[in-house]
């Protein structure tokens, strides 16, 4: 099973000291968080995509490009790429660019944003995101499958004999991620395509999220992909640990209280009831992971978030230590005692993929059986 960061890159000012970073070192912190990761035995580091205050990275193969250079063996994602408002063949090119320079440790999570006004900043209607996550994954594919492109569809120009370079490192497009927290239809998309689903596991109950990862296994079953129990799920989840519980809450709490995204509503308290938020010792961050699988069954990535709220980087740093060192060390070993022998650890990395061959579904433009098999009839 893999585990990691993902962080939102928000440039928050520390309630405690009143300090804000500049936006330097808020990306140079990001950075440190990527390479302590891998320090301390994490698999992945994920980043997100944003375009506005209070967020810095705009530019995640960017950072990830830098990031390659100096680790070894850290997985390099991103917790959004903007799908919709990004232009597929920008994608394309941009991430099959990153897995040259990481030798294969790349893959994406694609998502539709959490931010309206990004849309018309790139000349795109938020009413038609849904539509527009459809057909430019779509072309994303063909763009990585296809030596030469002909396409028109209803979101951007035509292309005619087009060839995105570089082509993906060893003819092998990246794992792809769909991640969505309220949208039937990525859980679809991501089903359709036998790609992977992340729900981020942050604002929404259990219940909420139980069904979106139940509808994409479904779907998956469905689409002829493999059983319900071997999709390739991913979740994230929201810690803060210290020696003792009442210790890590007294020190949270006021980045809690005047966190953008969650402050000044419910009381911690009521939030780490109601969401998988867990501040609190190792053992209960521990406790608290493995009753994710009680409810959306046996997954494969687990990210956390633990740089947000204006939390100085030099508690981040720590934070991911004891997460590498005391907590993830119990959490693999819990997990994989568990996990019946049929259902995969890990979700497909470029190793395990460039080793299926060139015939393998994950090379296929549509590799959905029941679509495939409509279009054979209809030859």
């Amino acid at each position: 099973m893999q585990f990691g960061i993902f962080t939102v890159g928000d440039l928050t000012t520390d309630p405690v000291t009143g300090r804000t970073p500049s936006e330097a070192e808020r990306i140079k912190a990001m950075i440190a968080i990527g390479e302590k990761a891998e320090e301390v035995g994490l698999d992945v580091f994920a980043t997100g995509e944003h375009h506005n205050p209070p967020f810095v990275p705009s530019s995640p193969t960017t950072m990830l490009g830098y990031l390659a250079a100096r680790t070894q063996r850290l997985i390099l994602s991103t917790a959004t790429t903007l799908i919709t408002t990004n232009d597929p063949v920008k994608i394309a090119e941009d991430f099959a660019m990153l897995q040259h320079l990481s030798d294969g440790r790349t893959d994406l999570m694609l998502g539709r944003g959490n931010t309206g006004p990004v849309y018309p900043w790139f000349g795109k209607d938020i009413r038609d995101g849904v539509p527009l996550a459809v057909e430019n994954y779509h072309l994303l594919r063909r763009l990585w499958r296809e030596s030469r492109v002909d396409w028109e569809g209803k979101y951007r120009g035509p292309l005619q004999g087009f060839t995105a370079t570089p082509a993906p490192l060893h003819g092998t497009p990246p794992f792809v991620w769909h991640g969505s927290i309220r949208s039937p239809e990525i859980a679809e998309q991501a089903a359709f395509y036998g790609d992977g689903f992340f729900h981020n596991n942050i604002f929404w109950n259990k219940e909420h999220t139980e069904q979106m990862v139940r509808l994409y296994r479904q779907r998956f079953e469905h689409y002829g992909h493999g059983s319900a129990d071997q999709a390739i799920v991913g979740l994230g989840g929201q810690v803060f640990m210290g020696e003792t519980e009442a210790a890590a809450k007294k020190y949270f709490r006021p980045y809690f209280d005047n966190a953008p995204v969650y402050g000044h509503g419910p009381s911690m308290e009521e939030f780490t009831e109601l969401t998988p938020l867990t501040v609190g010792t190792p053992e209960q961050v521990i406790e608290r992971t493995l009753g994710f699988a009680d409810y959306v069954g046996d997954y494969q990535r687990q990210l956390f978030l633990m740089d947000h709220a204006g939390l100085p980087i030099e508690v981040v740093l720590d934070q991911i230590e004891i997460l590498g060192r005391e907590v993830v060390p119990v959490l693999r070993k819990e997990f994989e005692s568990r996990r019946p022998a049929h259902v995969p650890s890990d979700p497909p990395t470029h190793e395990t993929l460039v080793a299926a061959g060139p015939d393998s579904p994950h090379n296929l433009v549509v590799s959905a059986r029941e679509q495939v098999s409509a279009e054979s009839e209809s030859e």
